[in-house]
């Protein structure tokens, strides 16, 4: 960069003011600042630890995800229950079968990378299951406002981890950005079959989604 200095001059025949621009040595002020030593070691490391994931990161990614999968499988088991025989039957059970084949996924991945799954796996189930029903008897757009809204949800919770694992977890990542666009896919479904045009729509996704956010956060730690 310049610095630009002036030369102070006021005699009454100079009607302007001399300048000149001095370059500065990108190297001296790094090597001179007391301060940047620091800098520069801690952007080195910064751009480091983009490249590799913690065990930690990991082991919440993968519980918190089966646990997800868990709910949203069950979700759709209950809404079978009352909506098996409709039109919209046959796209439940495309969406079910689906979330089933993320949930094995990810049951395999816990016993690959040895994490334990949620402590409170069954009540994620039962939860689920239990969502599906109740959306479901209030009728089919109440059901698929249902999927909206945890797929929203799901699908922004698979983006921000697919954003933070580095590139030593390319595999999972890729898994990860494929069970999002499963979500998302199941999202436009329930769009199609006029989700949005349910009754309290949006006291009913905020609710959801409350829920939803949540159970991340328990299913994280316990």
């Amino acid at each position: 960069f310049f610095f630009q200095a002036e030369d102070g001059i006021r005699d009454y025949k100079v009607t302007g003011v001399q300048t000149c621009a001095l370059p500065i040595c990108a190297y001296l002020v790094k090597e001179l600042h007391p301060l940047n030593s620091i800098f520069y070691v801690q952007e080195a490391t910064m751009t480091q630890a983009k490249t590799t994931t913690s065990r930690r990161d990991i082991e919440q990614f993968l519980r918190v995800d089966h646990a997800g999968e868990r709910a949203a499988q069950q979700i759709y088991r209950g809404q079978l229950v009352v909506l098996g025989r409709t039109e919209m039957g046959d796209e439940i059970r495309h969406m079910m079968a689906q979330e089933v084949e993320h949930l094995e996924t990810f049951d395999d991945l816990l016993n690959e990378r040895q994490v334990r799954p949620s402590f409170l796996d069954p009540i994620w189930g039962a939860a689920g299951f239990a969502l599906g029903v109740v959306t479901a008897a209030m009728g089919p757009k109440a059901a698929m406002a249902c999927t909206i809204a945890v797929e929203e949800v799901i699908g922004e919770h698979y983006q921000k981890q697919a954003e933070h694992l580095g590139s030593d977890e390319a595999s999972l990542k890729k898994t990860v950005e494929r069970f999002r666009d499963d979500e998302l896919e199941h999202r436009d479904i329930a769009v199609d079959y006029k989700g949005r045009e349910a009754r309290h729509y949006k006291l009913l996704r905020d609710v959801i989604q409350t829920g939803c956010r949540t159970a991340i956060k328990i299913a994280e730690k316990v």
